[in-house]
């Protein structure tokens, strides 16, 4: 009996050292605008993160899983949530958040703890070492607001209003318009800001009217940016509304009725993904996250901001299993490190908005093929020749 028990313990030991313990689970923590006025943006967010799991939530047999906090439209709550999400729930990299000045607010914490960041909204680039820690998937505002600008010249344009929020994500879209406005021999005649929470834009839209632009640019997004739409329709403008990538988002569409109609935009190329032709590169990931999307959410993929976080997960599969290659294990300070020189080198990623290439101390990672022109037309978007 003792030479059985003394056999049945030392074959449990064998067993241990030749069967290791299973790797950590990958872990992955979403910043997002649940509630607030960046709800209507951070919704989708929450909802593109289940497309991504729904599509693959493994990397070489170690399960991904992701850990969710509200930061309820503000920056300080973000704060809170990445502290928490990296310091109790150990998370191995950080996406969100639902607003850029949140955003800007979660990369110090990223930077501050070395965990990487993946941002689902347009920081415009970090300089030093803080910005080696983060990469934006969506579009910058430069890039989108140049082929707006390239279109209102086509026309004829000479004068344009400008009405966007009184925030970072309003300064980016202003500078960016600025930069390549003037170049172009167009004049901005009018600069009116607000908040993202204002119920009134009357004071501006008189601003605008009076300032009789041929056409004007939007600032805003989700269903905040509708609000100047329809001030501006209640006192009867008829010149040519253009807005940002920003935009492409059903609650804008619902809160706007009437008054959007006919915005142009630019756009991610999944926005009109049915609308593309075969050979576009982004085409066939964007009918497989349309596919994904339902699965998860139980309901058809609609704008563009879901699929920044679709896009945001495969960068992190992508990235993830060249860290793993590295033998840096899940869950520590070393895997964190591997996972963001390997996001920082990602090249020729496939994904729904854009093919991307990040290279260390640029912040985006796009070209033009992240790039179309959409109108809302009848509720849709169409795409633009």
């Amino acid at each position: 009996m003792f030479i059985s028990l003394r056999f049945a313990a030392v074959a449990a030991i064998a067993s241990v050292i030749a069967f290791p313990a299973m790797a950590a689970d990958i872990t992955v923590g979403l910043i997002t605008s649940m509630t607030g006025p960046g709800a209507s943006i951070g919704i989708p967010y929450s909802k593109g993160l289940q497309a991504g799991l729904a599509y693959r939530d493994e990397v070489n047999g170690i399960k991904v899983k992701a850990v969710q906090l509200d930061d309820a439209s503000d920056p300080s709550t973000g704060t809170r949530d990445a502290r928490k999400l990296i310091e109790q729930d150990k998370v191995d990299v950080l996406m969100g958040a639902g607003a850029t000045p949140t955003t800007l607010a979660i990369a110090a914490v990223s930077h501050e703890l070395k965990v990487p960041l993946i941002a689902l909204t347009p920081t415009g680039d970090v300089p030093g070492d803080a910005g080696a820690w983060m990469v934006s998937i969506p579009q910058p505002p430069p890039m989108m607001v140049e082929a707006v600008v390239k279109r209102m010249s086509a026309a004829g344009v000479k004068t344009v209003g400008y009405i966007g929020y009184n925030d970072a994500w309003g300064d980016l879209v202003y500078n960016a318009l600025k930069k390549v406005a003037d170049p172009a021999g167009m004049q901005i005649v009018a600069n009116e800001r607000y908040a993202r929470a204002d119920t009134s834009v009357t004071a501006q839209a008189l601003h605008l009217v009076a300032a009789a632009p041929e056409v004007v640019m939007m600032g805003g997004s989700g269903t905040p940016g509708a609000l100047p739409f329809i001030a501006l329709a209640d006192r009867g403008y008829k010149g040519q509304i253009y807005g940002t990538h920003a935009l492409i988002n059903p609650d804008f569409i619902r809160v706007g009725g009437s008054a959007v109609e006919g915005v142009i935009c630019p756009a991610g190329p999944v926005v009109v993904a049915e609308q593309l032709p075969e050979t576009a590169p982004t085409r066939k990931v964007s009918m497989e996250y349309l596919a994904a999307y339902q699965k998860a959410n139980n309901e058809p993929a609609r704008g563009g901001f879901a699929p920044y976080a679709f896009d945001a997960w495969l960068v992190m599969l992508d990235a993830s299993k060249r860290a793993l290659a590295t033998g840096a294990q899940p869950g520590t300070p070393e895997f964190r490190t591997a996972l963001r020189d390997a996001i920082v080198t990602t090249k020729e990623l496939v994904g729904t908005h854009a093919v991307y290439n990040f290279k260390p101390g640029a912040t985006t990672g796009v070209d033009e093929r992240a790039q179309v022109l959409v109108k809302l037309v009848g509720g849709k978007w169409t795409l633009m020749q």
